[in-house]
């Protein structure tokens, strides 16, 4: 909806442009082209938004069609409301309501081609193989460093490291639980400690509803990663990594906070990441998903919010 009120808003600008020749009559123009083209664009996607579950079970075809003529009906009940304020344009408005209506199918149709299910699943194989976790060998050195004083924590070290990785090589192509992320990155995290000790904090607070939630995989970890990265093995003091998950209504919140030690450095270090989950979203969710990042003195944090979707 939001890129039909937007396109459409776009092409009356460009018509007021390309017809008009004076500076000064723009301001009017453009007050005369929102009076015309706002009051049939809202009616037409209010009415496309109610007919939505009939235009599913149509042929696309006749899905055009529909729009075409619910367009054609629109603009003709907008000019019969409109008359009294408006000069006689003849079939002119009728018209240009149907360029604009053709213009926006077309459009919707050529960005379908673009993200069809074959192109996406590949755009995101190649964005989840790009996430290769960096503590690889850092977490053999930790193993290596408890294996003498403590073989079974050892042990526990090499079954979570290849749980992380048996998630890293399985077929990514599908929505999974939040709860399951939520122990994928408990499993990260606890490879962490064996080589940060008591210097890596985490203060989990999580919606327990928020866990059937259905996420890309390895949505969460990434991110830890670099929060752990950028805020906690630089410093020599303790610090703590901060992961908050709740669910308001239709949607689901996370936040990961972490301590800010260099912020020239972190920031670059993170944009790589940052580009890849926001892509790896809007191929998921489309505008539904947003990332939005947050800098302040003493802290960088991570937004994600998200549709709560689940299993049926």
């Amino acid at each position: 909806m939001l890129r039909t009120v937007v396109l459409v808003n776009a092409l009356g600008l460009a018509a007021v442009l390309v017809r008009n020749d004076q500076i000064e009559a723009l301001f009017g123009e453009f007050l005369d082209m929102a009076v015309r083209v706002e009051f049939p664009l809202i009616l037409s996607v209010a009415a496309l938004f109610l007919l939505k579950p009939l235009l599913h079970r149509l042929p696309y075809a006749g899905g055009v069609a529909v729009v075409m003529l619910l367009v054609a009906g629109v603009a003709l009940l907008s000019g019969s409301l409109l008359a009294p304020v408006e000069v006689d344009e003849g079939p002119r408005p009728l018209v240009w309501s149907l360029v604009v209506g053709a213009i926006v199918l077309i459009y919707f149709h050529l960005r379908g081609a673009a993200l069809a299910p074959v192109l996406a699943e590949a755009r995101l194989l190649a964005l989840t193989a790009r996430i290769r976790p960096h503590f690889l060998f850092n977490s053999l050195n930790g193993v290596l460093g408890v294996l003498r004083r403590d073989p079974r924590r050892a042990e526990e070290g090499l079954e979570e490291l290849a749980d992380l990785f048996r998630a890293l090589m399985q077929d990514n192509r599908e929505l999974v639980p939040l709860s399951d992320e939520i122990a994928l990155c408990e499993r990260y995290l606890n490879l962490e400690r064996l080589r940060l000790g008591d210097r890596l904090q985490v203060d989990w607070q999580r919606d327990t509803s928020a866990g059937a939630a259905l996420v890309p995989p390895l949505l969460l970890q990434p991110l830890i990663e670099n929060a752990v990265y950028h805020g906690i093995e630089p410093g020599a003091a303790p610090g703590t990594v901060s992961i908050t998950i709740a669910r308001r209504g239709a949607e689901v919140f996370i936040t990961i906070a972490n301590p800010l030690l260099d912020a020239e450095s972190h920031h670059a270090g993170n944009r790589m990441a940052l580009d890849n989950i926001r892509e790896r979203l809007m191929l998921f969710y489309d505008l539904e998903a947003t990332l939005d990042t947050e800098q302040d003195a003493d802290a960088f944090r991570v937004r994600i919010r998200l549709p709560f979707r689940s299993t049926p």
